[in-house]
């Protein structure tokens, strides 16, 4: 998935394509657990959108954690 696409969706649409992701990522598990996975490289395509969307979503939501964190550690 594109950084692009995602820039462009709003709060709801990132939440439920979270929601989708987290879906697929268990199914991914489930997969491999089981013997079935064939293509693996898609458990990391997967893990990477997951982290992609909660950056966004955490950046539209009122900023970034790491920003407040670097504020907090500098005694700002």
């Amino acid at each position: 998935m594109k950084s692009g696409d995602l820039k462009s969706m709003t709060l709801d649409q990132l939440d439920d394509q979270l929601a989708r992701l987290k879906k697929e990522q268990f199914n991914l598990r489930f997969q491999k657990a089981s013997g079935q996975l064939e293509n693996t490289s898609r458990v990391r395509q997967v893990r990477r959108d997951i982290a992609r969307v909660l950056t966004l979503a955490g950046q539209k939501r009122g900023g970034s954690s790491s920003a407040a964190a670097a504020k907090s550690k500098s005694g700002a």
